[in-house]
């Protein structure tokens, strides 16, 4: 009489662990994360992105970012205000190691903030705030329809001040007159450059236009506009909106300042609705 032996794999890691595994603050740096200027600013909002979401559920408890509304419906922690400070990707390199030192703080009952110090080799490399509010589709499937749902909080929940929340609250409601020294009700269009995203490449899993690439087809249209455009310093984005798959996108220079190195553009849809407002400094912007 004999017995099989039965070789059951061994159970693997549950999805908290590899949440934790995610938010390791080292990480050693590849061609993924570089680009002609340094780091990728594309490559680090998404995963800043992916370390807010996965900080977000950590702190309300649950075991993955699978966020849902009282009713059960997926709701998504929309990034709605990004903030980037005292950036130098130009000096990191292939086989760095960057280090992300991260921490979260609720601004109010619908709005999370995540701030991430950056360094290469203990020398500070940038500064990162991300913002975001728990948003629903109200009507199936249309990105047109995304709406603000508040999700049950943990108990003695404490709010933390947020200049760049505040900031954001000002571009929604028209009251902060002036951002990076322009007018931020300005109107005047100084150039349009028209992008078509691809649903392949420009919109996530949620199929939503994805946050970063906001910023991505800004850049593109910088690029054309003053080929000498140098490296980033800081930049603050308002996200205020988003598109359908198959819908054409466009950003609109409407100012800029050659002594300050400084941007304000935003992105529309065709009708003219503004999905985001744009603020930034570059190295050398000609």
């Amino acid at each position: 009489m004999s017995a099989a032996l039965l070789d059951f794999p061994p159970t693997g890691p549950s999805a908290r662990d590899l949440m934790e595994r995610a938010l390791d603050p080292h990480m050693l740096l590849g061609m993924p994360h570089l680009n002609g200027n340094g780091l990728s600013e594309t490559w680090l909002m998404k995963e800043l992105g992916h370390r807010h979401w996965l900080m977000l559920a950590c702190h309300l408890g649950i075991d993955n970012a699978d966020f849902r509304t009282a009713d059960g419906e997926e709701a998504y922690a929309a990034i709605c205000a990004t903030s980037l400070k005292d950036a130098r990707f130009d000096v990191v390199q292939a086989n760095n190691i960057l280090t992300i030192h991260s921490r979260l703080s609720a601004v109010s009952r619908t709005r999370t903030s995540t701030r991430h110090e950056l360094s290469v080799h203990g020398r500070s490399v940038g500064a990162v705030e991300l913002m975001s509010t728990f948003v629903y589709r109200t009507i199936k499937d249309n990105n047109h329809s995304i709406a603000r749902v508040t999700l049950p909080e943990p108990p003695g929940q404490r709010f933390q001040p947020s200049l760049l929340a505040q900031n954001a609250a000002g571009i929604r409601n028209g009251r902060l007159a002036t951002h990076f020294g322009f007018s931020v009700l300005a109107n005047k269009v100084l150039r349009t450059f028209r992008f078509d995203p691809s649903a392949s490449q420009e919109f996530n899993g949620a199929g939503l236009f994805y946050f970063a690439e906001y910023q991505a087809l800004a850049d593109r249209a910088l690029e054309n506009w003053f080929p000498c455009k140098g490296p980033v310093v800081r930049k603050d984005v308002f996200f205020l909106g988003n598109i359908e798959r198959n819908e054409s996108v466009f950003f609109d220079l409407v100012d800029f300042s050659d002594e300050q190195r400084t941007v304000h553009g935003q992105l529309r849809r065709e009708n003219g609705k503004v999905i985001a407002k744009i603020f930034g400094t570059w190295t050398c912007l000609r």
